[in-house]
């Protein structure tokens, strides 16, 4: 490993290019982070990224060779084409943490005032969600087996799009849905919608996950743990920035969160005047290491099943390598 790296950073030598397939969204900042502070250059990774406006696509793109390396949430779709031996998930990204603020249960204005209160009173009321097989679809699922009521007994509506979502709950078309926390206190602060519980409060969650292709694995496993090095340091970096709480349990925001918000609007809210705050507002939870909550993992494969959303019946554990990144 250290002659690898050794001829990867050598002076005038080429480095190894690789495409990463991700959402234009602040949700994979560690990886913006450890871009702007050249930690995949250090590693012999000429690193680009290719953004995407759904998860299902850059799954796709990886199985058709558009990109090497993707970081998206785990949806049906993508473990349809997982079964098929098609992708590898390699490591975690984002995730539900209790104490930590990334998904909020949101209620209408509307639906609230008619007694929708907490997440246990969901059956009965309509939920927006994206489309079937979805993270989001997911969630109200597993919401749904942790509070004890039958998911059937909420009415979801798919809208196809976040913001759909959002208008669907704020103009009172439907009484609940999902939003990352830089859109739900707004709202709430607003009187425009209700925050009844935070996803991670109600269960642990592995949002989106770092996933490549079998072939990548065989051909260039050197190339993935090098990627994975500089990876982890931008995770380190984000922890640092973000993460920390002090004895209230408030997050620490400091010269090292500032510093991190100046790379973030590199890639984020560029030019936005209200960029910090949404920042401060939106940022996630990641587990130290870019760690992988397999357990939640199988529990989504279980789920999806369970649903008739993923109709193969490979054996799980090959979806996933961890060779190259920790587990929980």
């Amino acid at each position: 490993m250290i002659l690898l790296t050794a001829l990867l950073c050598a002076p005038g030598r080429a480095a190894e290019p690789l495409r990463l397939g991700l959402l234009h969204t602040l949700s994979p900042a560690p990886l913006y982070i450890a871009q702007a502070r050249g930690y995949f250059r250090d590693e012999g990774i000429d690193l680009t990224f290719r953004f995407f406006n759904a998860a299902q696509p850059i799954a796709a793109a990886a199985v058709a060779g558009d990109i090497d390396v993707g970081v998206t949430a785990l949806t049906g779709g993508f473990f349809n084409l997982a079964e098929k031996g098609t992708l590898k998930i390699i490591g975690g990204a984002l995730h539900e943490e209790k104490g930590y603020q990334g998904s909020a249960i949101l209620a209408s204005d509307k639906a609230f005032d008619a007694g929708l209160t907490s997440v246990d009173k969901l059956p009965g009321h309509s939920f927006a969600i994206t489309q079937y097989g979805s993270s989001f679809h997911y969630m109200v699922g597993r919401i749904a087996e942790a509070r004890g009521f039958d998911i059937k007994t909420v009415t979801l509506r798919p809208v196809q799009q976040v913001a759909n979502m959002v208008a669907a709950v704020t103009s009172g078309q439907v009484d609940a849905t999902i939003a990352i926390a830089s859109v739900a206190k707004p709202l709430a602060a607003a009187g425009q919608a209700h925050i009844l519980a935070w996803a991670g409060d109600l269960m642990p969650y592995q949002i989106t996950a770092v996933f490549t292709t079998p072939a990548m694995i065989a051909g260039r496993p050197d190339v993935l743990r090098h990627f994975a090095a500089a990876y982890q340091r931008g995770v380190a970096d984000y922890r640092a920035a973000f993460l920390r709480l002090d004895a209230a349990g408030h997050p620490v925001v400091d010269a090292a969160t500032d510093a991190a918000i100046a790379l973030l609007t590199r890639y984020v809210f560029t030019g936005d005047p209200d960029a910090r705050r949404k920042i401060l507002d939106g940022v996630g939870y990641y587990d130290k290491g870019g760690a992988l909550d397999v357990v939640d993992v199988l529990n989504q494969l279980r789920w999806f099943k369970a649903q008739g959303l993923v109709k193969g019946d490979a054996d799980p554990a090959t979806m996933i390598d961890t060779q190259f990144l920790p587990t929980q």
